[in-house]
Formats: structure tokens, sequence, C-alpha cells
């Protein structure tokens, strides 16, 4: 197998492990009973946060698919990566600012001032 092709397998594979441990409850809930026993603290977060999971799940398969020792580290950086975008792309954008938020829906209750500068 070349590389890229490698390389896009493993990406595909670290989304999917990823997706599975951080937003699933896995067979039988066993992934969900490992969130709830993990309750809280460093190893809560590696198992509830997608970046953070995705970067020690990537280590070991960027490991396999390294041609060299000096490769993967580039190479669990770059899968990691590939991961989070394929996660981005699969969700839909978080609203920042509420629908009317920015919309003016209120007057001053002088409509009939003049504008501020035309005196």
């Amino acid at each position: 197998m070349n590389l890229a092709f490698s390389f896009v397998l493993a990406a595909l594979a670290v989304w999917r492990l990823t997706h599975l441990i951080v937003n699933e409850d896995g067979p039988a809930n066993l992934i969900a009973r490992l969130r709830l026993r993990l309750d809280s603290g460093f190893c809560a977060r590696l198992v509830t946060c997608f970046e953070c999971a995705s970067m020690w799940i990537s280590a070991p398969i960027a490991a396999l698919v390294a041609p060299r020792a000096l490769d993967w580290p580039l190479l669990w950086l770059a899968i990691s990566g590939a991961a989070c975008l394929l996660e981005r792309l699969g969700t839909p954008p978080a609203s920042v600012f509420e629908e009317d938020e920015l919309l003016r829906t209120e007057t001053s209750g002088r409509e009939d001032a003049e504008p501020v500068g035309r005196r």
C-alpha cells in the first residue's frame, strides 16, 4: 500500500474510533459506562473531547502507517488533524449569536428625532 492510501485509511479509522468513544454508547453500553466511571479530570477529558481523544488514538495508528520512525510524529499530528477536520465537516456549525441579537427591534421612542449631526 502506498503512503497516501494508508494515510486516508488511517484518518478514517481514527475518526471512526474517536467518534465511537466520544459520541456513542458502544456495544452493550460499554463506552457509555466507561465515560461515567471516569467522571471528571484528565482521564475523563481523554474520552469526552474529540480533539484530545483523536490525539491518543492516532498515535499507535500513525506508528503502523509510518514507513520510517522519523515520519511518525508528523503522521501522528496529520492523522489526528484529518480526523478532527472530518468531525467538523460532519457537524453543523455552532451558532454564535441568537437570531435577533444583531438586529435592532426596538426604537428609542423618538421616531421624529433628527439624526445626529444634522441640526
